[in-house]
């Protein structure tokens, strides 16, 4: 490899590993705070949160990475050109390959990390996290004595235990049940206990009222000397950990047995998921292609509308959109899967005309004009922003 071409490697690496850094971390961020109520409803420790926390990376990783590593190259090149580095390139006799080569050699090395990421970490990272939710749930008994909280048995229950009782019963029990449309229960009883009877977990209520709220507004109270709630389903259904077709592996989609319910119900989710981990990282090379087809020539943009990293990353965000759409319609229509396919590689191929006929990659003029005149507007704003602060066009305030 040329001094030259090390050199281009060399700063678009150090801008990817930046950029997909800083993505990574605050697509990572948004992903987490949803997981938060896993420590909040379930009463897990924080080591279980942040384990939970970390196996989100595997899945983020193939959607980060091409966007990171189109933001790279579109900025280091857009930078060589800034300062006539590229211009230098070709005036020294050196073929388009120079610059070509060590970015197709970075998209190449994402494109397969992305691939082992998608096709053997996440399937790992996945099958974990459903195992820890489902530990999280488990539990139900210990969940629910813990004294003073409110805890979410399912989706529309709730129950909290006032007080643990010397003798080993409960105090204050309350209990919000609103998993029927437009009919809420209310249990409410002075002290209880848990049982097992023919191998069910019962939490039997003594001395208490039930409040029923029917659906035209009516309330009706119910009072009882004793009452049982089954809560044998709940430990069940939390027991049992539901693999889905993204949590399993490569070779489990390439050949799943006859006997999975998921597979019989809807065997193209199985296709589906398999199509999208043998097209995902072929996105890495379409971006950079389409970076090099819009900043990958030594010439002057003065004349551009908008920056060309800002259209590199267009272009990029509207073929990764259809690529989106596509995957989403391959799960109910089958001959959607060969679009699966045919997104990337026609971006590709889009991408590599360009270069070859030594044109210029540009979003139309109609979309090129509007993000114009929209930078336009927000340059003005903060200009007149940062002169109100500061007090007038000198900076300094008003006498």
């Amino acid at each position: 490899m040329k001094v030259v071409e090390r050199y281009i490697l060399r700063r678009a690496f150090a801008v990817f590993i930046a950029a997909l850094t800083w993505t990574l971390a605050i697509v990572w961020t948004t992903q987490v705070l949803g997981r938060i109520d896993l420590v909040t409803d379930s009463g897990q420790s924080a080591l279980t949160f942040f384990e939970v926390a970390a196996l989100i990376l595997p899945t983020i990783i193939p959607i980060v990475v091409p966007f990171a590593l189109v933001i790279a190259v579109a900025q280091t090149l857009s930078t060589m050109n800034a300062d006539s580095e590229l211009v230098v390139v070709n005036a020294a006799g050196a073929s388009r390959m120079t610059v070509i080569r060590p970015i197709m050699i970075l998209a190449i090395g994402a494109s397969l990390f992305s691939f082992v990421i998608d096709n053997v970490a996440d399937p790992v990272a996945r099958q974990r996290n459903r195992e820890l939710i489902a530990t999280s749930r488990a539990d139900l008994l210990s969940l629910i004595i813990q004294e003073g909280t409110f805890r979410k048995i399912d989706e529309g229950l709730f129950v909290q235990v006032g007080e643990r009782l010397p003798n080993g019963g409960l105090g204050g029990i309350f209990v919000a049940d609103s998993r029927e449309p437009n009919i809420d229960l209310v249990y409410y009883a002075k002290d209880g206990s848990f049982i097992e009877h023919n191998d069910k977990q019962m939490l039997v209520m003594n001395d208490g009222v039930i409040h029923r709220k029917a659906p035209g507004g009516e309330v009706s109270v119910i009072s009882f000397d004793s009452y049982a709630f089954d809560l044998s389903e709940f430990t069940a259904a939390a027991n049992e950990v539901t693999m889905r077709p993204k949590d399993r592996s490569t070779p489990y989609l390439m050949n799943p047995p006859g006997n999975d319910k998921l597979f019989q119900r809807n065997p193209l989710q199985f296709k589906a998921e398999l199509d999208r981990r043998f097209t995902e990282w072929l996105y890495p090379i379409a971006f950079a292609l389409i970076a090099l087809a819009v900043a990958g020539d030594a010439r002057s943009h003065r004349e551009a509308r908008v920056h060309p990293l800002i259209t590199t990353v267009a272009i990029a965000l509207f073929f990764r959109w259809i690529g989106f759409f596509v995957d989403s319609k391959a799960e109910t229509i089958a001959w959607a899967g060969y679009l699966v396919y045919l997104v990337p590689i026609l971006t590709s191929a889009l991408a590599i005309w360009f270069i070859a006929t030594h044109r210029t990659m540009e979003l139309p003029t109609v979309w090129s004009d509007r993000l114009a005149n929209q930078f336009v507007r927000l340059n003005d704003w903060l200009t007149a922003l940062r002169m109100r602060v500061n007090g007038g066009p000198s900076g300094r305030g008003a006498a």
